[in-house]
């Protein structure tokens, strides 16, 4: 027979037999466990739970074995790259790597690429461990989730207590930060394919009703690892040590999809997330081609909401250029009392008696009264510190007062606030600002980069085997 030809299938009988007895002792074993959790006191459902995953272990391991091996025996020798036929092939390379159940080994052959000039394992390309460290596609998973939400000795851990997997703390990280540069690389790849089709001259989608789209964007800081161990010499040169660094944060979502719950809180049903450290020019990107997915290309509009940083409004006019800004209301508000301490210091109740009404007229008359009013304050005050101060809050007003159309807003049920995008940045501050940790460019993206997929709901394009899970209730 050629080498290239199609290997021969191994009959696992054998294996099969052993698989039906291992599950028979399994049952009678189980059996057992449920006549003693009756007989025992002081134990609830937990225990029994305990028992019969224990007890399951082993042959679930088995069962995972024999798949892997049957799927290696069958796989083909072609190269999983440009798929020639590998040449050179020789069977029975044997490999051990950790699943959910515990340790697999399994023979798989191996040929030569004359095009590629690399040797190739066919079979790991098709269970998916040509690219890991010695774990399944499964435990690739779990790790990548539990790193995303939790620092990784904790995720360490809780990865080996609810499923008995042992990971080393540095082992966990190294195959968390390689998930993660994977998932940079597929969000790439899907925000080009996004952005090539909107391009593309097709017929536009029939929409029932119009709608328009929200957009809200902001940034956070986040610690990182720069110039380590250089501190001292760099203040003794006259250099204080710059350790944070901007994390671009957007979010975007149909109108029609933001609601309130029967308790009256709002809430979106759906909506789509951007993080990155790859700076205004990686937002600007993913942030285009996330609002695309998520239907700008058939919009009947869109608003740019944020918080007065000039970067959003040069964003905006870059990427969305049509759409209309909107100056969050409680920051417009925040540069009213700045006002009002100028005019009365510390006294809380003349404050508060001069701000409501302009935070009123503000909401639900127009801006430009406010703008007439801040004038006539200036006009009264003599030139000293305090002027100065309203002069600066009133040219801030002047400059966005187009972006203070609040009354209309609300008559059309639009958001007046970024508050979608504030809570967005605090639940990522929640991970990625706990005491103590340092983070790299790198590393940080990685993180930031798989934490999008889980909230975009696109956890599925990095695995697969899981695409039946509706991540839309997390």
């Amino acid at each position: 027979m050629s080498t290239t030809c199609f290997p021969e299938v191994i009959d696992h009988s054998a294996i099969a037999e052993s698989l039906v007895v291992k599950a028979a002792r399994l049952a009678e074993a189980l059996e057992d466990e449920v006549r003693a959790f009756v007989a025992a006191n002081g134990e609830n459902l937990g225990d029994i739970e305990m028992q019969i995953e224990q007890q399951s272990r082993e042959l679930l391991r088995a069962a995972a074995e024999k798949a892997a091996q049957k799927k290696a025996d069958v796989t083909p020798p072609l190269c999983p790259v440009c798929q020639k036929p590998l040449s050179r092939v020789t069977q029975g390379h044997q490999r051990s790597f950790e699943c959910k159940f515990g340790t697999l080994s399994i023979g798989r052959s191996r040929g030569y690429c004359k095009r590629c000039r690399k040797w190739r394992f066919p079979a790991d390309t098709v269970l998916g461990l040509e690219e890991s460290a010695g774990y399944s596609p499964r435990v690739q998973e779990m790790v990548a989730l539990l790193a995303s939400k939790m620092p990784v000795s904790e995720a360490s851990a809780v990865l080996e207590y609810l499923t008995g997997v042992k990971l080393p703390r540095a082992t966990l990280d190294r195959e968390a930060r390689r998930q993660g540069q994977r998932a940079q690389r597929v969000r790439s790849q899907e925000d080009e394919r996004a952005c090539q089709t909107h391009r593309k001259p097709v017929q536009s989608e029939l929409v029932l009703e119009p709608y328009q789209m929200i957009i809200q964007l902001d940034a956070w800081n986040i610690r990182e690892r720069d110039q380590w161990g250089q501190t001292q010499s760099l203040r003794r040169s006259g250099q204080e040590p710059d350790r944070w660094h901007w994390v671009y944060t957007g979010t975007c979502f149909r109108l029609d999809q933001r609601g309130k719950t029967a308790g009256g809180r709002p809430v979106i049903s759906e909506r789509g997330f951007v993080a990155t450290r790859e700076g205004l020019e990686g937002l600007r990107e993913q942030m285009y081609a996330e609002a695309l997915r998520r239907g700008l290309g058939q919009a009947a509009g869109a608003l740019v909401i944020g918080d007065g940083a000039m970067w959003i409004w040069r964003l905006a006019d870059d990427r969305f250029k049509d759409a209309r800004q909107r100056l969050d209301f409680y920051h417009a508000v925040q540069h009213l009392a700045t006002v009002g301490r100028a005019l009365f210091g510390e006294d809380q109740a003349k404050l508060k008696a001069w701000l409501k009404p302009l935070m009123r007229q503000l909401k639900n008359e127009s801006a430009i009264k406010v703008v007439d009013q801040l004038e006539d304050v200036l006009a009264q005050l003599p030139k000293e510190a305090s002027a100065q101060a309203v002069e600066k809050e009133l040219n801030y007003f002047r400059e966005h007062q187009h972006r203070m159309d609040y009354r209309a807003g609300q008559r059309r049920g639009e958001p007046i606030g970024s508050g979608a995008i504030e809570s967005t940045c605090r639940q990522a501050q929640c991970r990625f600002k706990r005491p103590g940790q340092y983070w790299t460019p790198q590393g940080d993206e990685a993180l930031l980069c798989l934490e999008t997929f889980w909230r975009n709901g696109r956890w599925h394009l990095l695995f697969p085997h899981n695409r039946q899970f509706d991540r839309s209730k997390n």
